[in-house]
């Protein structure tokens, strides 16, 4: 059975930081393009960062130049660094999986696997 993990949410002021982490069960890590999406009240799901094996990553232009994705192997875990957080961050974050490269990055029905999701607060 697929799963994946996701961690490190909390409540953080403006200006500050957080690392996701999403670690991955029952799957060979490497072999998949891994995905960081995030949802806010009332809005749609949407794309914030994703990465494949090797090839540079792709960054939502909300959050180009504050979030950093990066992923360890061995370790089955991806990470996504976020700086300079903004009170429109705030959403539950959710890290997903895709057996084969997307089309589409930010198309949510080309992932195959789902993390349960972690929250992300930013406020004063």
């Amino acid at each position: 059975e697929v799963q994946l993990q996701a961690s490190g949410g909390g409540l953080v002021q403006p200006g500050g930081s957080l690392r996701l982490s999403c670690v991955a069960s029952g799957v060979t890590f490497n072999d998949h393009y891994i995905g960081w999406f995030r949802q806010a009240p009332g809005k749609e799901r949407e794309g914030v960062s994703c990465i494949s094996n090797g090839v540079n990553p792709y960054y939502a232009d909300s959050v180009k130049g504050r979030f950093t994705i990066s992923r360890d192997n061995p370790k089955n875990t991806v990470y996504l660094q976020m700086n300079s957080l903004k009170p429109q961050d705030t959403a539950v974050y959710y890290c997903a999986a895709a057996r084969q490269n997307p089309r589409l990055v930010w198309a949510t029905n080309e992932y195959d696997y789902w993390g349960q999701g972690t929250q992300v607060t930013v406020s004063s």
